[in-house]
């Protein structure tokens, strides 16, 4: 990934001035909180900017959250946002690549930054890597087909089902996907495929 390309787009951006924003990460939530884990497991964010996921995981009271993003700006705005609830939170600037995993993760969310992986060897990579730290569940959400084929100007990788489901079929079994329209604050709407997998 290309981590100066993302200083600058949190650099020089606000939430409104950038496609991905969510107001409330609803379909996100939704997954979560359906896998019914207790309060304790372990959730990482992975890309997770300053996506507002983990506002919403705090205040439900999950007590074991990561938010990984290449950006450190991302995480510098997402903490500042948070205030005091940010030390309730393992924040680490990483392109997930190159991510070590110290632990291992009862939840892996992913929103919009799997689908920036285009070479088979960088997803086969990520796959090995969330393979090796997940022991439950996994969401992935992507483009789908009827999405754009770019984002914040670089290349993307589209997915349907089935795509997105034979790239985790090494590790994982999928449990269900959907399609969802994202209204950009732009006004414009993003296709958007998310499926969920358990670890096998």
């Amino acid at each position: 990934m290309n981590k100066k390309h993302w200083e600058t787009v949190y650099e020089t951006k606000n939430p409104d001035q950038v496609s991905w924003t969510q107001v409330i990460p609803k379909t996100a939530l939704d997954f979560i909180n359906a896998f019914d884990v207790p309060k304790t497991a372990k959730i990482i964010d992975i890309g997770g900017g300053d996506s507002k996921l983990v506002d919403y995981l705090v205040d439900q009271g999950y007590e074991n959250i990561t938010v990984l993003d290449i950006s450190e700006k991302a995480i510098v705005k997402a903490k500042n946002r948070l205030g005091e609830k940010a030390k309730k939170v393992n924040w680490i600037v990483s392109d997930i690549i190159e991510f070590e995993p110290k632990t291992s993760y009862d939840i892996w969310h992913d929103r919009a930054a799997f689908h920036f992986l285009t070479s088979a060897e960088q997803i086969e990579h990520y796959v090995k890597i969330a393979r090796g730290a997940v022991n439950g569940y996994l969401v992935i959400g992507t483009f789908s087909e009827n999405g754009p084929t770019k984002c914040s100007g670089l290349e993307i990788k589209q997915y349907n089902e089935e795509k997105l489901t034979r790239s985790f079929s090494n590790g994982f079994d999928k449990m269900s996907c959907i399609i969802e329209d994202h209204k950009t604050p732009f006004d414009s709407i993003q296709n958007f495929i998310y499926c969920s997998f358990k670890k096998q």
